[in-house]
């Protein structure tokens, strides 16, 4: 939300936020609903053959959120418990298939990240991996005072970029510019710790030993 009201903001409009699941993101895009996306999406290379990816804007780390009656309090201990994630995001893809891999536990799909999050709270599954971001505005929100974090997971970082129509060249260019600014000017680093509630981490927005 805050990147969206900024981006309008710099393009003189009035922000309409196209509230979407997860799945729905490109599908809104390319039918003309929505004319940016600014929605956590991972920079994957199938996905840039629909739309038009811009170089990240954020870096997320995976966490494990988990009730604090489970016993879990790392990674490793969510092995053969019942797990749950949003359907189609990259968390969700690397944790079905980890539990799958492990043989044992189980693994529910949810429509949005609310019900995910609703379902470790209530215990219909014992613990999700979301992003450190998700993570902090949870145990912020005071709306469940059950839940914890527990430890860091053994997830690669997932590079999210602004997306746009792939023919919207100029679009795209701009929306480029408008990341680069707003890691320069401090806002990125404003809304980190707004958000995560710590300083950046030493991985920043690049790739190691590659020019993006």
């Amino acid at each position: 939300m805050d990147y969206c009201n900024d981006l309008a903001k710099v393009l003189g409009v009035d922000a309409e936020v196209v509230e979407t699941p997860f799945p729905d993101r490109i599908p809104a895009l390319v039918s003309g609903r929505a004319d940016v996306i600014v929605a956590s999406t991972s920079d994957t290379l199938e996905r840039a053959k629909t739309v038009g990816l811009t170089v990240p804007y954020f870096a997320f780390q995976m966490v494990v959120l988990t009730r604090d009656n489970t016993g879990i309090n790392s990674f490793d201990d969510i092995k053969g418990k019942a797990l749950g994630n949003t359907s189609g995001t990259y968390e969700a893809i690397a944790l079905e298939k980890d539990v799958k891999q492990w043989g044992s536990g189980s693994f529910r799909a949810y429509q949005s990240q609310n019900d995910t999050i609703l379902a470790v709270a209530q215990g219909h599954i014992d613990a999700t991996v979301v992003t450190n971001t998700v993570a902090a505005a949870t145990l912020k929100s005071g709306k469940y005072k059950n839940l914890k974090i527990a430890g860091n997971a053994p997830y690669v970082i997932d590079y999210v970029s602004l997306g746009a129509k792939r023919s919207e060249y100029g679009l795209i260019n701009y929306l480029n510019l408008f990341v680069n600014q707003q890691v320069r000017s401090g806002r990125y680093k404003e809304l980190f710790v707004k958000w995560v509630g710590t300083e950046i981490p030493p991985t920043d927005l690049t790739v190691p030993h590659v020019y993006y």
